[in-house]
């Protein structure tokens, strides 16, 4: 058997399940890696009696005789997600040492299943950022090369999958947080269509873009996570979608019509949109993502040429409606109920000030200002109305594409992982950063980041796959089979895998 940490979710959970090793085993295995290898910035909270405790039942569970394709399994949870045995700061000195009464659905829904939490994981500041290196707490090494950001804002639950340190995290997608991390450090990470994961106990951001979504080193390990975590959470949370569970491990192994063992994904349409392949994005990013589309061509996929024409107007868009939405949820952050609190102030209006100007963090604060400007009398029209206009066109381009193709690839980022602190004076190179995730946001439509190859200094590359509305299946298994015929995905970087 292969080290504990090199082994995925379903491999550990089947060694779990075969009793070659034990949760706790598992579990104390990773914890001590967790603190190994601290420097990466990754982890933010441990509690180990209460992990250790749900190892235990874990175990106890597989000695009755119970089998779930999670069962004894360890992971950790971004630090967006509330928990009752871990503090929850969502990255922010406004939070810290906050302690939830209650978890997250997503977090319930996972535990249930019989995973183990080993712990919270860093993440930009209420997960404002593309590098993660807007955290309270200090930023995360990518760790391919630890001069480098490993993408944000669920950078902490992408670095610790890609170091070995856990199988598997959750993370969450508003711009591309899931993907373009899952990108940088070289793993497998999937954002649902919006509504899919219940956003029930997730501090929000921008509350009609944040999706939850699984991160680990594999389709189909995310598949049977996303498996756990999605479904209908009407009564919890007013976003949720009414729309029955799936089984989206039985979906990768689900063949196409007319496909064959060497071409597994024959008649499968992939759209190509001009837009993505232009002069914006890097030429060691373009030759590693054109090289990933000439293999689903071999797999008996069809290249299509297709257009998305409002790309470039996503950016935009997007730093309209998320700021505006973040101005109005962060506004519950007062320092009178819970939260920082100033120590001296003069009355309730400089309490309000002072306890917000001294733990909200720079991107927090700017993001703020924007969002209430773009809404202030005057200029709702003008910014935020028009936006929300145009984020329907956006989503229309994406339909008219899906009746020439059945999915669209692309790149995730423009460039590979950047050096931390290079652009942290200059916000608008890391929102234009975000320029081929933004629009699948904005439109609600599922899309993940597959691992694809590499780029200059050896770091990752992601191809980034988009499917329409529910077909999360659908991408997994073209994922999938792109897996199965190439290495990428379970390549780890040197001094992390065994």
């Amino acid at each position: 058997m292969k080290a504990l940490h090199d082994l995925g979710v379903l491999e550990l959970a089947t060694a779990i399940a075969a009793k070659q090793t034990s949760s706790v085993e598992a579990a104390q295995h990773l914890l001590a890696r967790a603190k190994q290898f601290a420097s990466l910035g990754a982890y933010l909270a441990f509690n180990e009696e209460a992990t250790l405790a749900q190892a235990r039942a874990a175990d106890a569970r597989v000695a009755a005789g119970e089998r779930t394709p999670l069962l004894g399994v360890p992971l950790a949870h971004k630090d967006i997600f509330v928990t009752k045995d871990f503090p929850t700061t969502a990255g922010s000195k406004m939070l810290a040492g906050y302690q939830s009464p209650f978890d997250a659905t997503v977090v319930q829904r996972l535990a249930a299943q019989g995973a183990v939490s080993l712990g919270k994981l860093n993440c930009d500041e209420f997960a404002m950022g593309s590098g993660n290196d807007n955290s309270a707490f200090g930023p995360v090494q990518n760790p391919w090369d630890v001069t480098r950001v490993p993408g944000g804002s669920s950078g902490g639950s992408a670095a610790a999958v890609a170091a070995r340190l856990m199988p598997a995290a959750t993370g969450t997608d508003t711009g591309g947080s899931i993907r373009q991390p899952a990108s940088f450090t070289g793993i497998t990470g999937i954002k649902p269509t919006y509504g899919r994961c219940s956003r029930y106990g997730m501090v929000a951001f921008a509350s009609s873009l944040d999706q939850a979504g699984p991160m680990a080193r594999s389709a189909a390990d995310c598949a049977a996570l996303l498996t756990a975590m999605a479904g209908p959470d009407i009564d919890r949370d007013s976003t949720s979608l009414d729309h029955p569970a799936e089984d989206y491990s039985a979906a990768i192994g689900r063949p196409r019509e007319g496909a064959t063992a060497a071409r597994p994904l024959k008649g499968l349409r992939i759209g190509l949109p001009a837009e993505f392949f232009g002069a914006g994005c890097a030429p060691d990013v373009l030759s590693a993502v054109r090289a990933a589309l000439a293999e689903y061509e071999k797999l008996g996929a069809t290249l299509v040429d297709i257009s998305l024409p409002r790309t470039e107007l996503s950016i935009p868009v997007y730093y309209i409606i998320a700021p505006a939405e973040a101005s109005s949820n962060l506004s519950r952050f007062d320092g009178v109920k819970f939260g920082h609190r100033a120590a001296k102030y003069d009355d309730l209006l400089d309490m309000y000030k002072k306890s917000r100007s001294e733990a909200f963090g720079p991107e927090v604060q700017r993001r703020i200002m924007i969002g209430t400007y773009v809404l202030s009398h005057g200029y709702y029209d003008a910014y935020y109305l028009k936006a929300q206009q145009i984020r329907r066109l956006i989503a229309q381009d994406f339909q008219s594409a899906f009746e020439r193709c059945d999915l669209i690839a692309g790149p995730v980022a423009p460039t590979v992982a950047w050096k931390i602190g290079e652009k942290s004076d200059d916000p608008m190179a890391n929102y234009l950063a975000d320029i081929y995730t933004l629009s699948t946001s904005l439109a609600g439509l599922p899309g993940m980041s597959v691992p694809a190859g590499f780029g200059v200094g050896g770091m990752p590359v992601g191809l980034q796959l988009v499917g329409n509305y529910f077909k999360e299946g659908e991408l997994l298994h073209a994922a999938h089979a792109f897996q199965q015929a190439t290495d990428w995905h379970s390549r780890s970087p040197s001094g992390f895998g065994s």
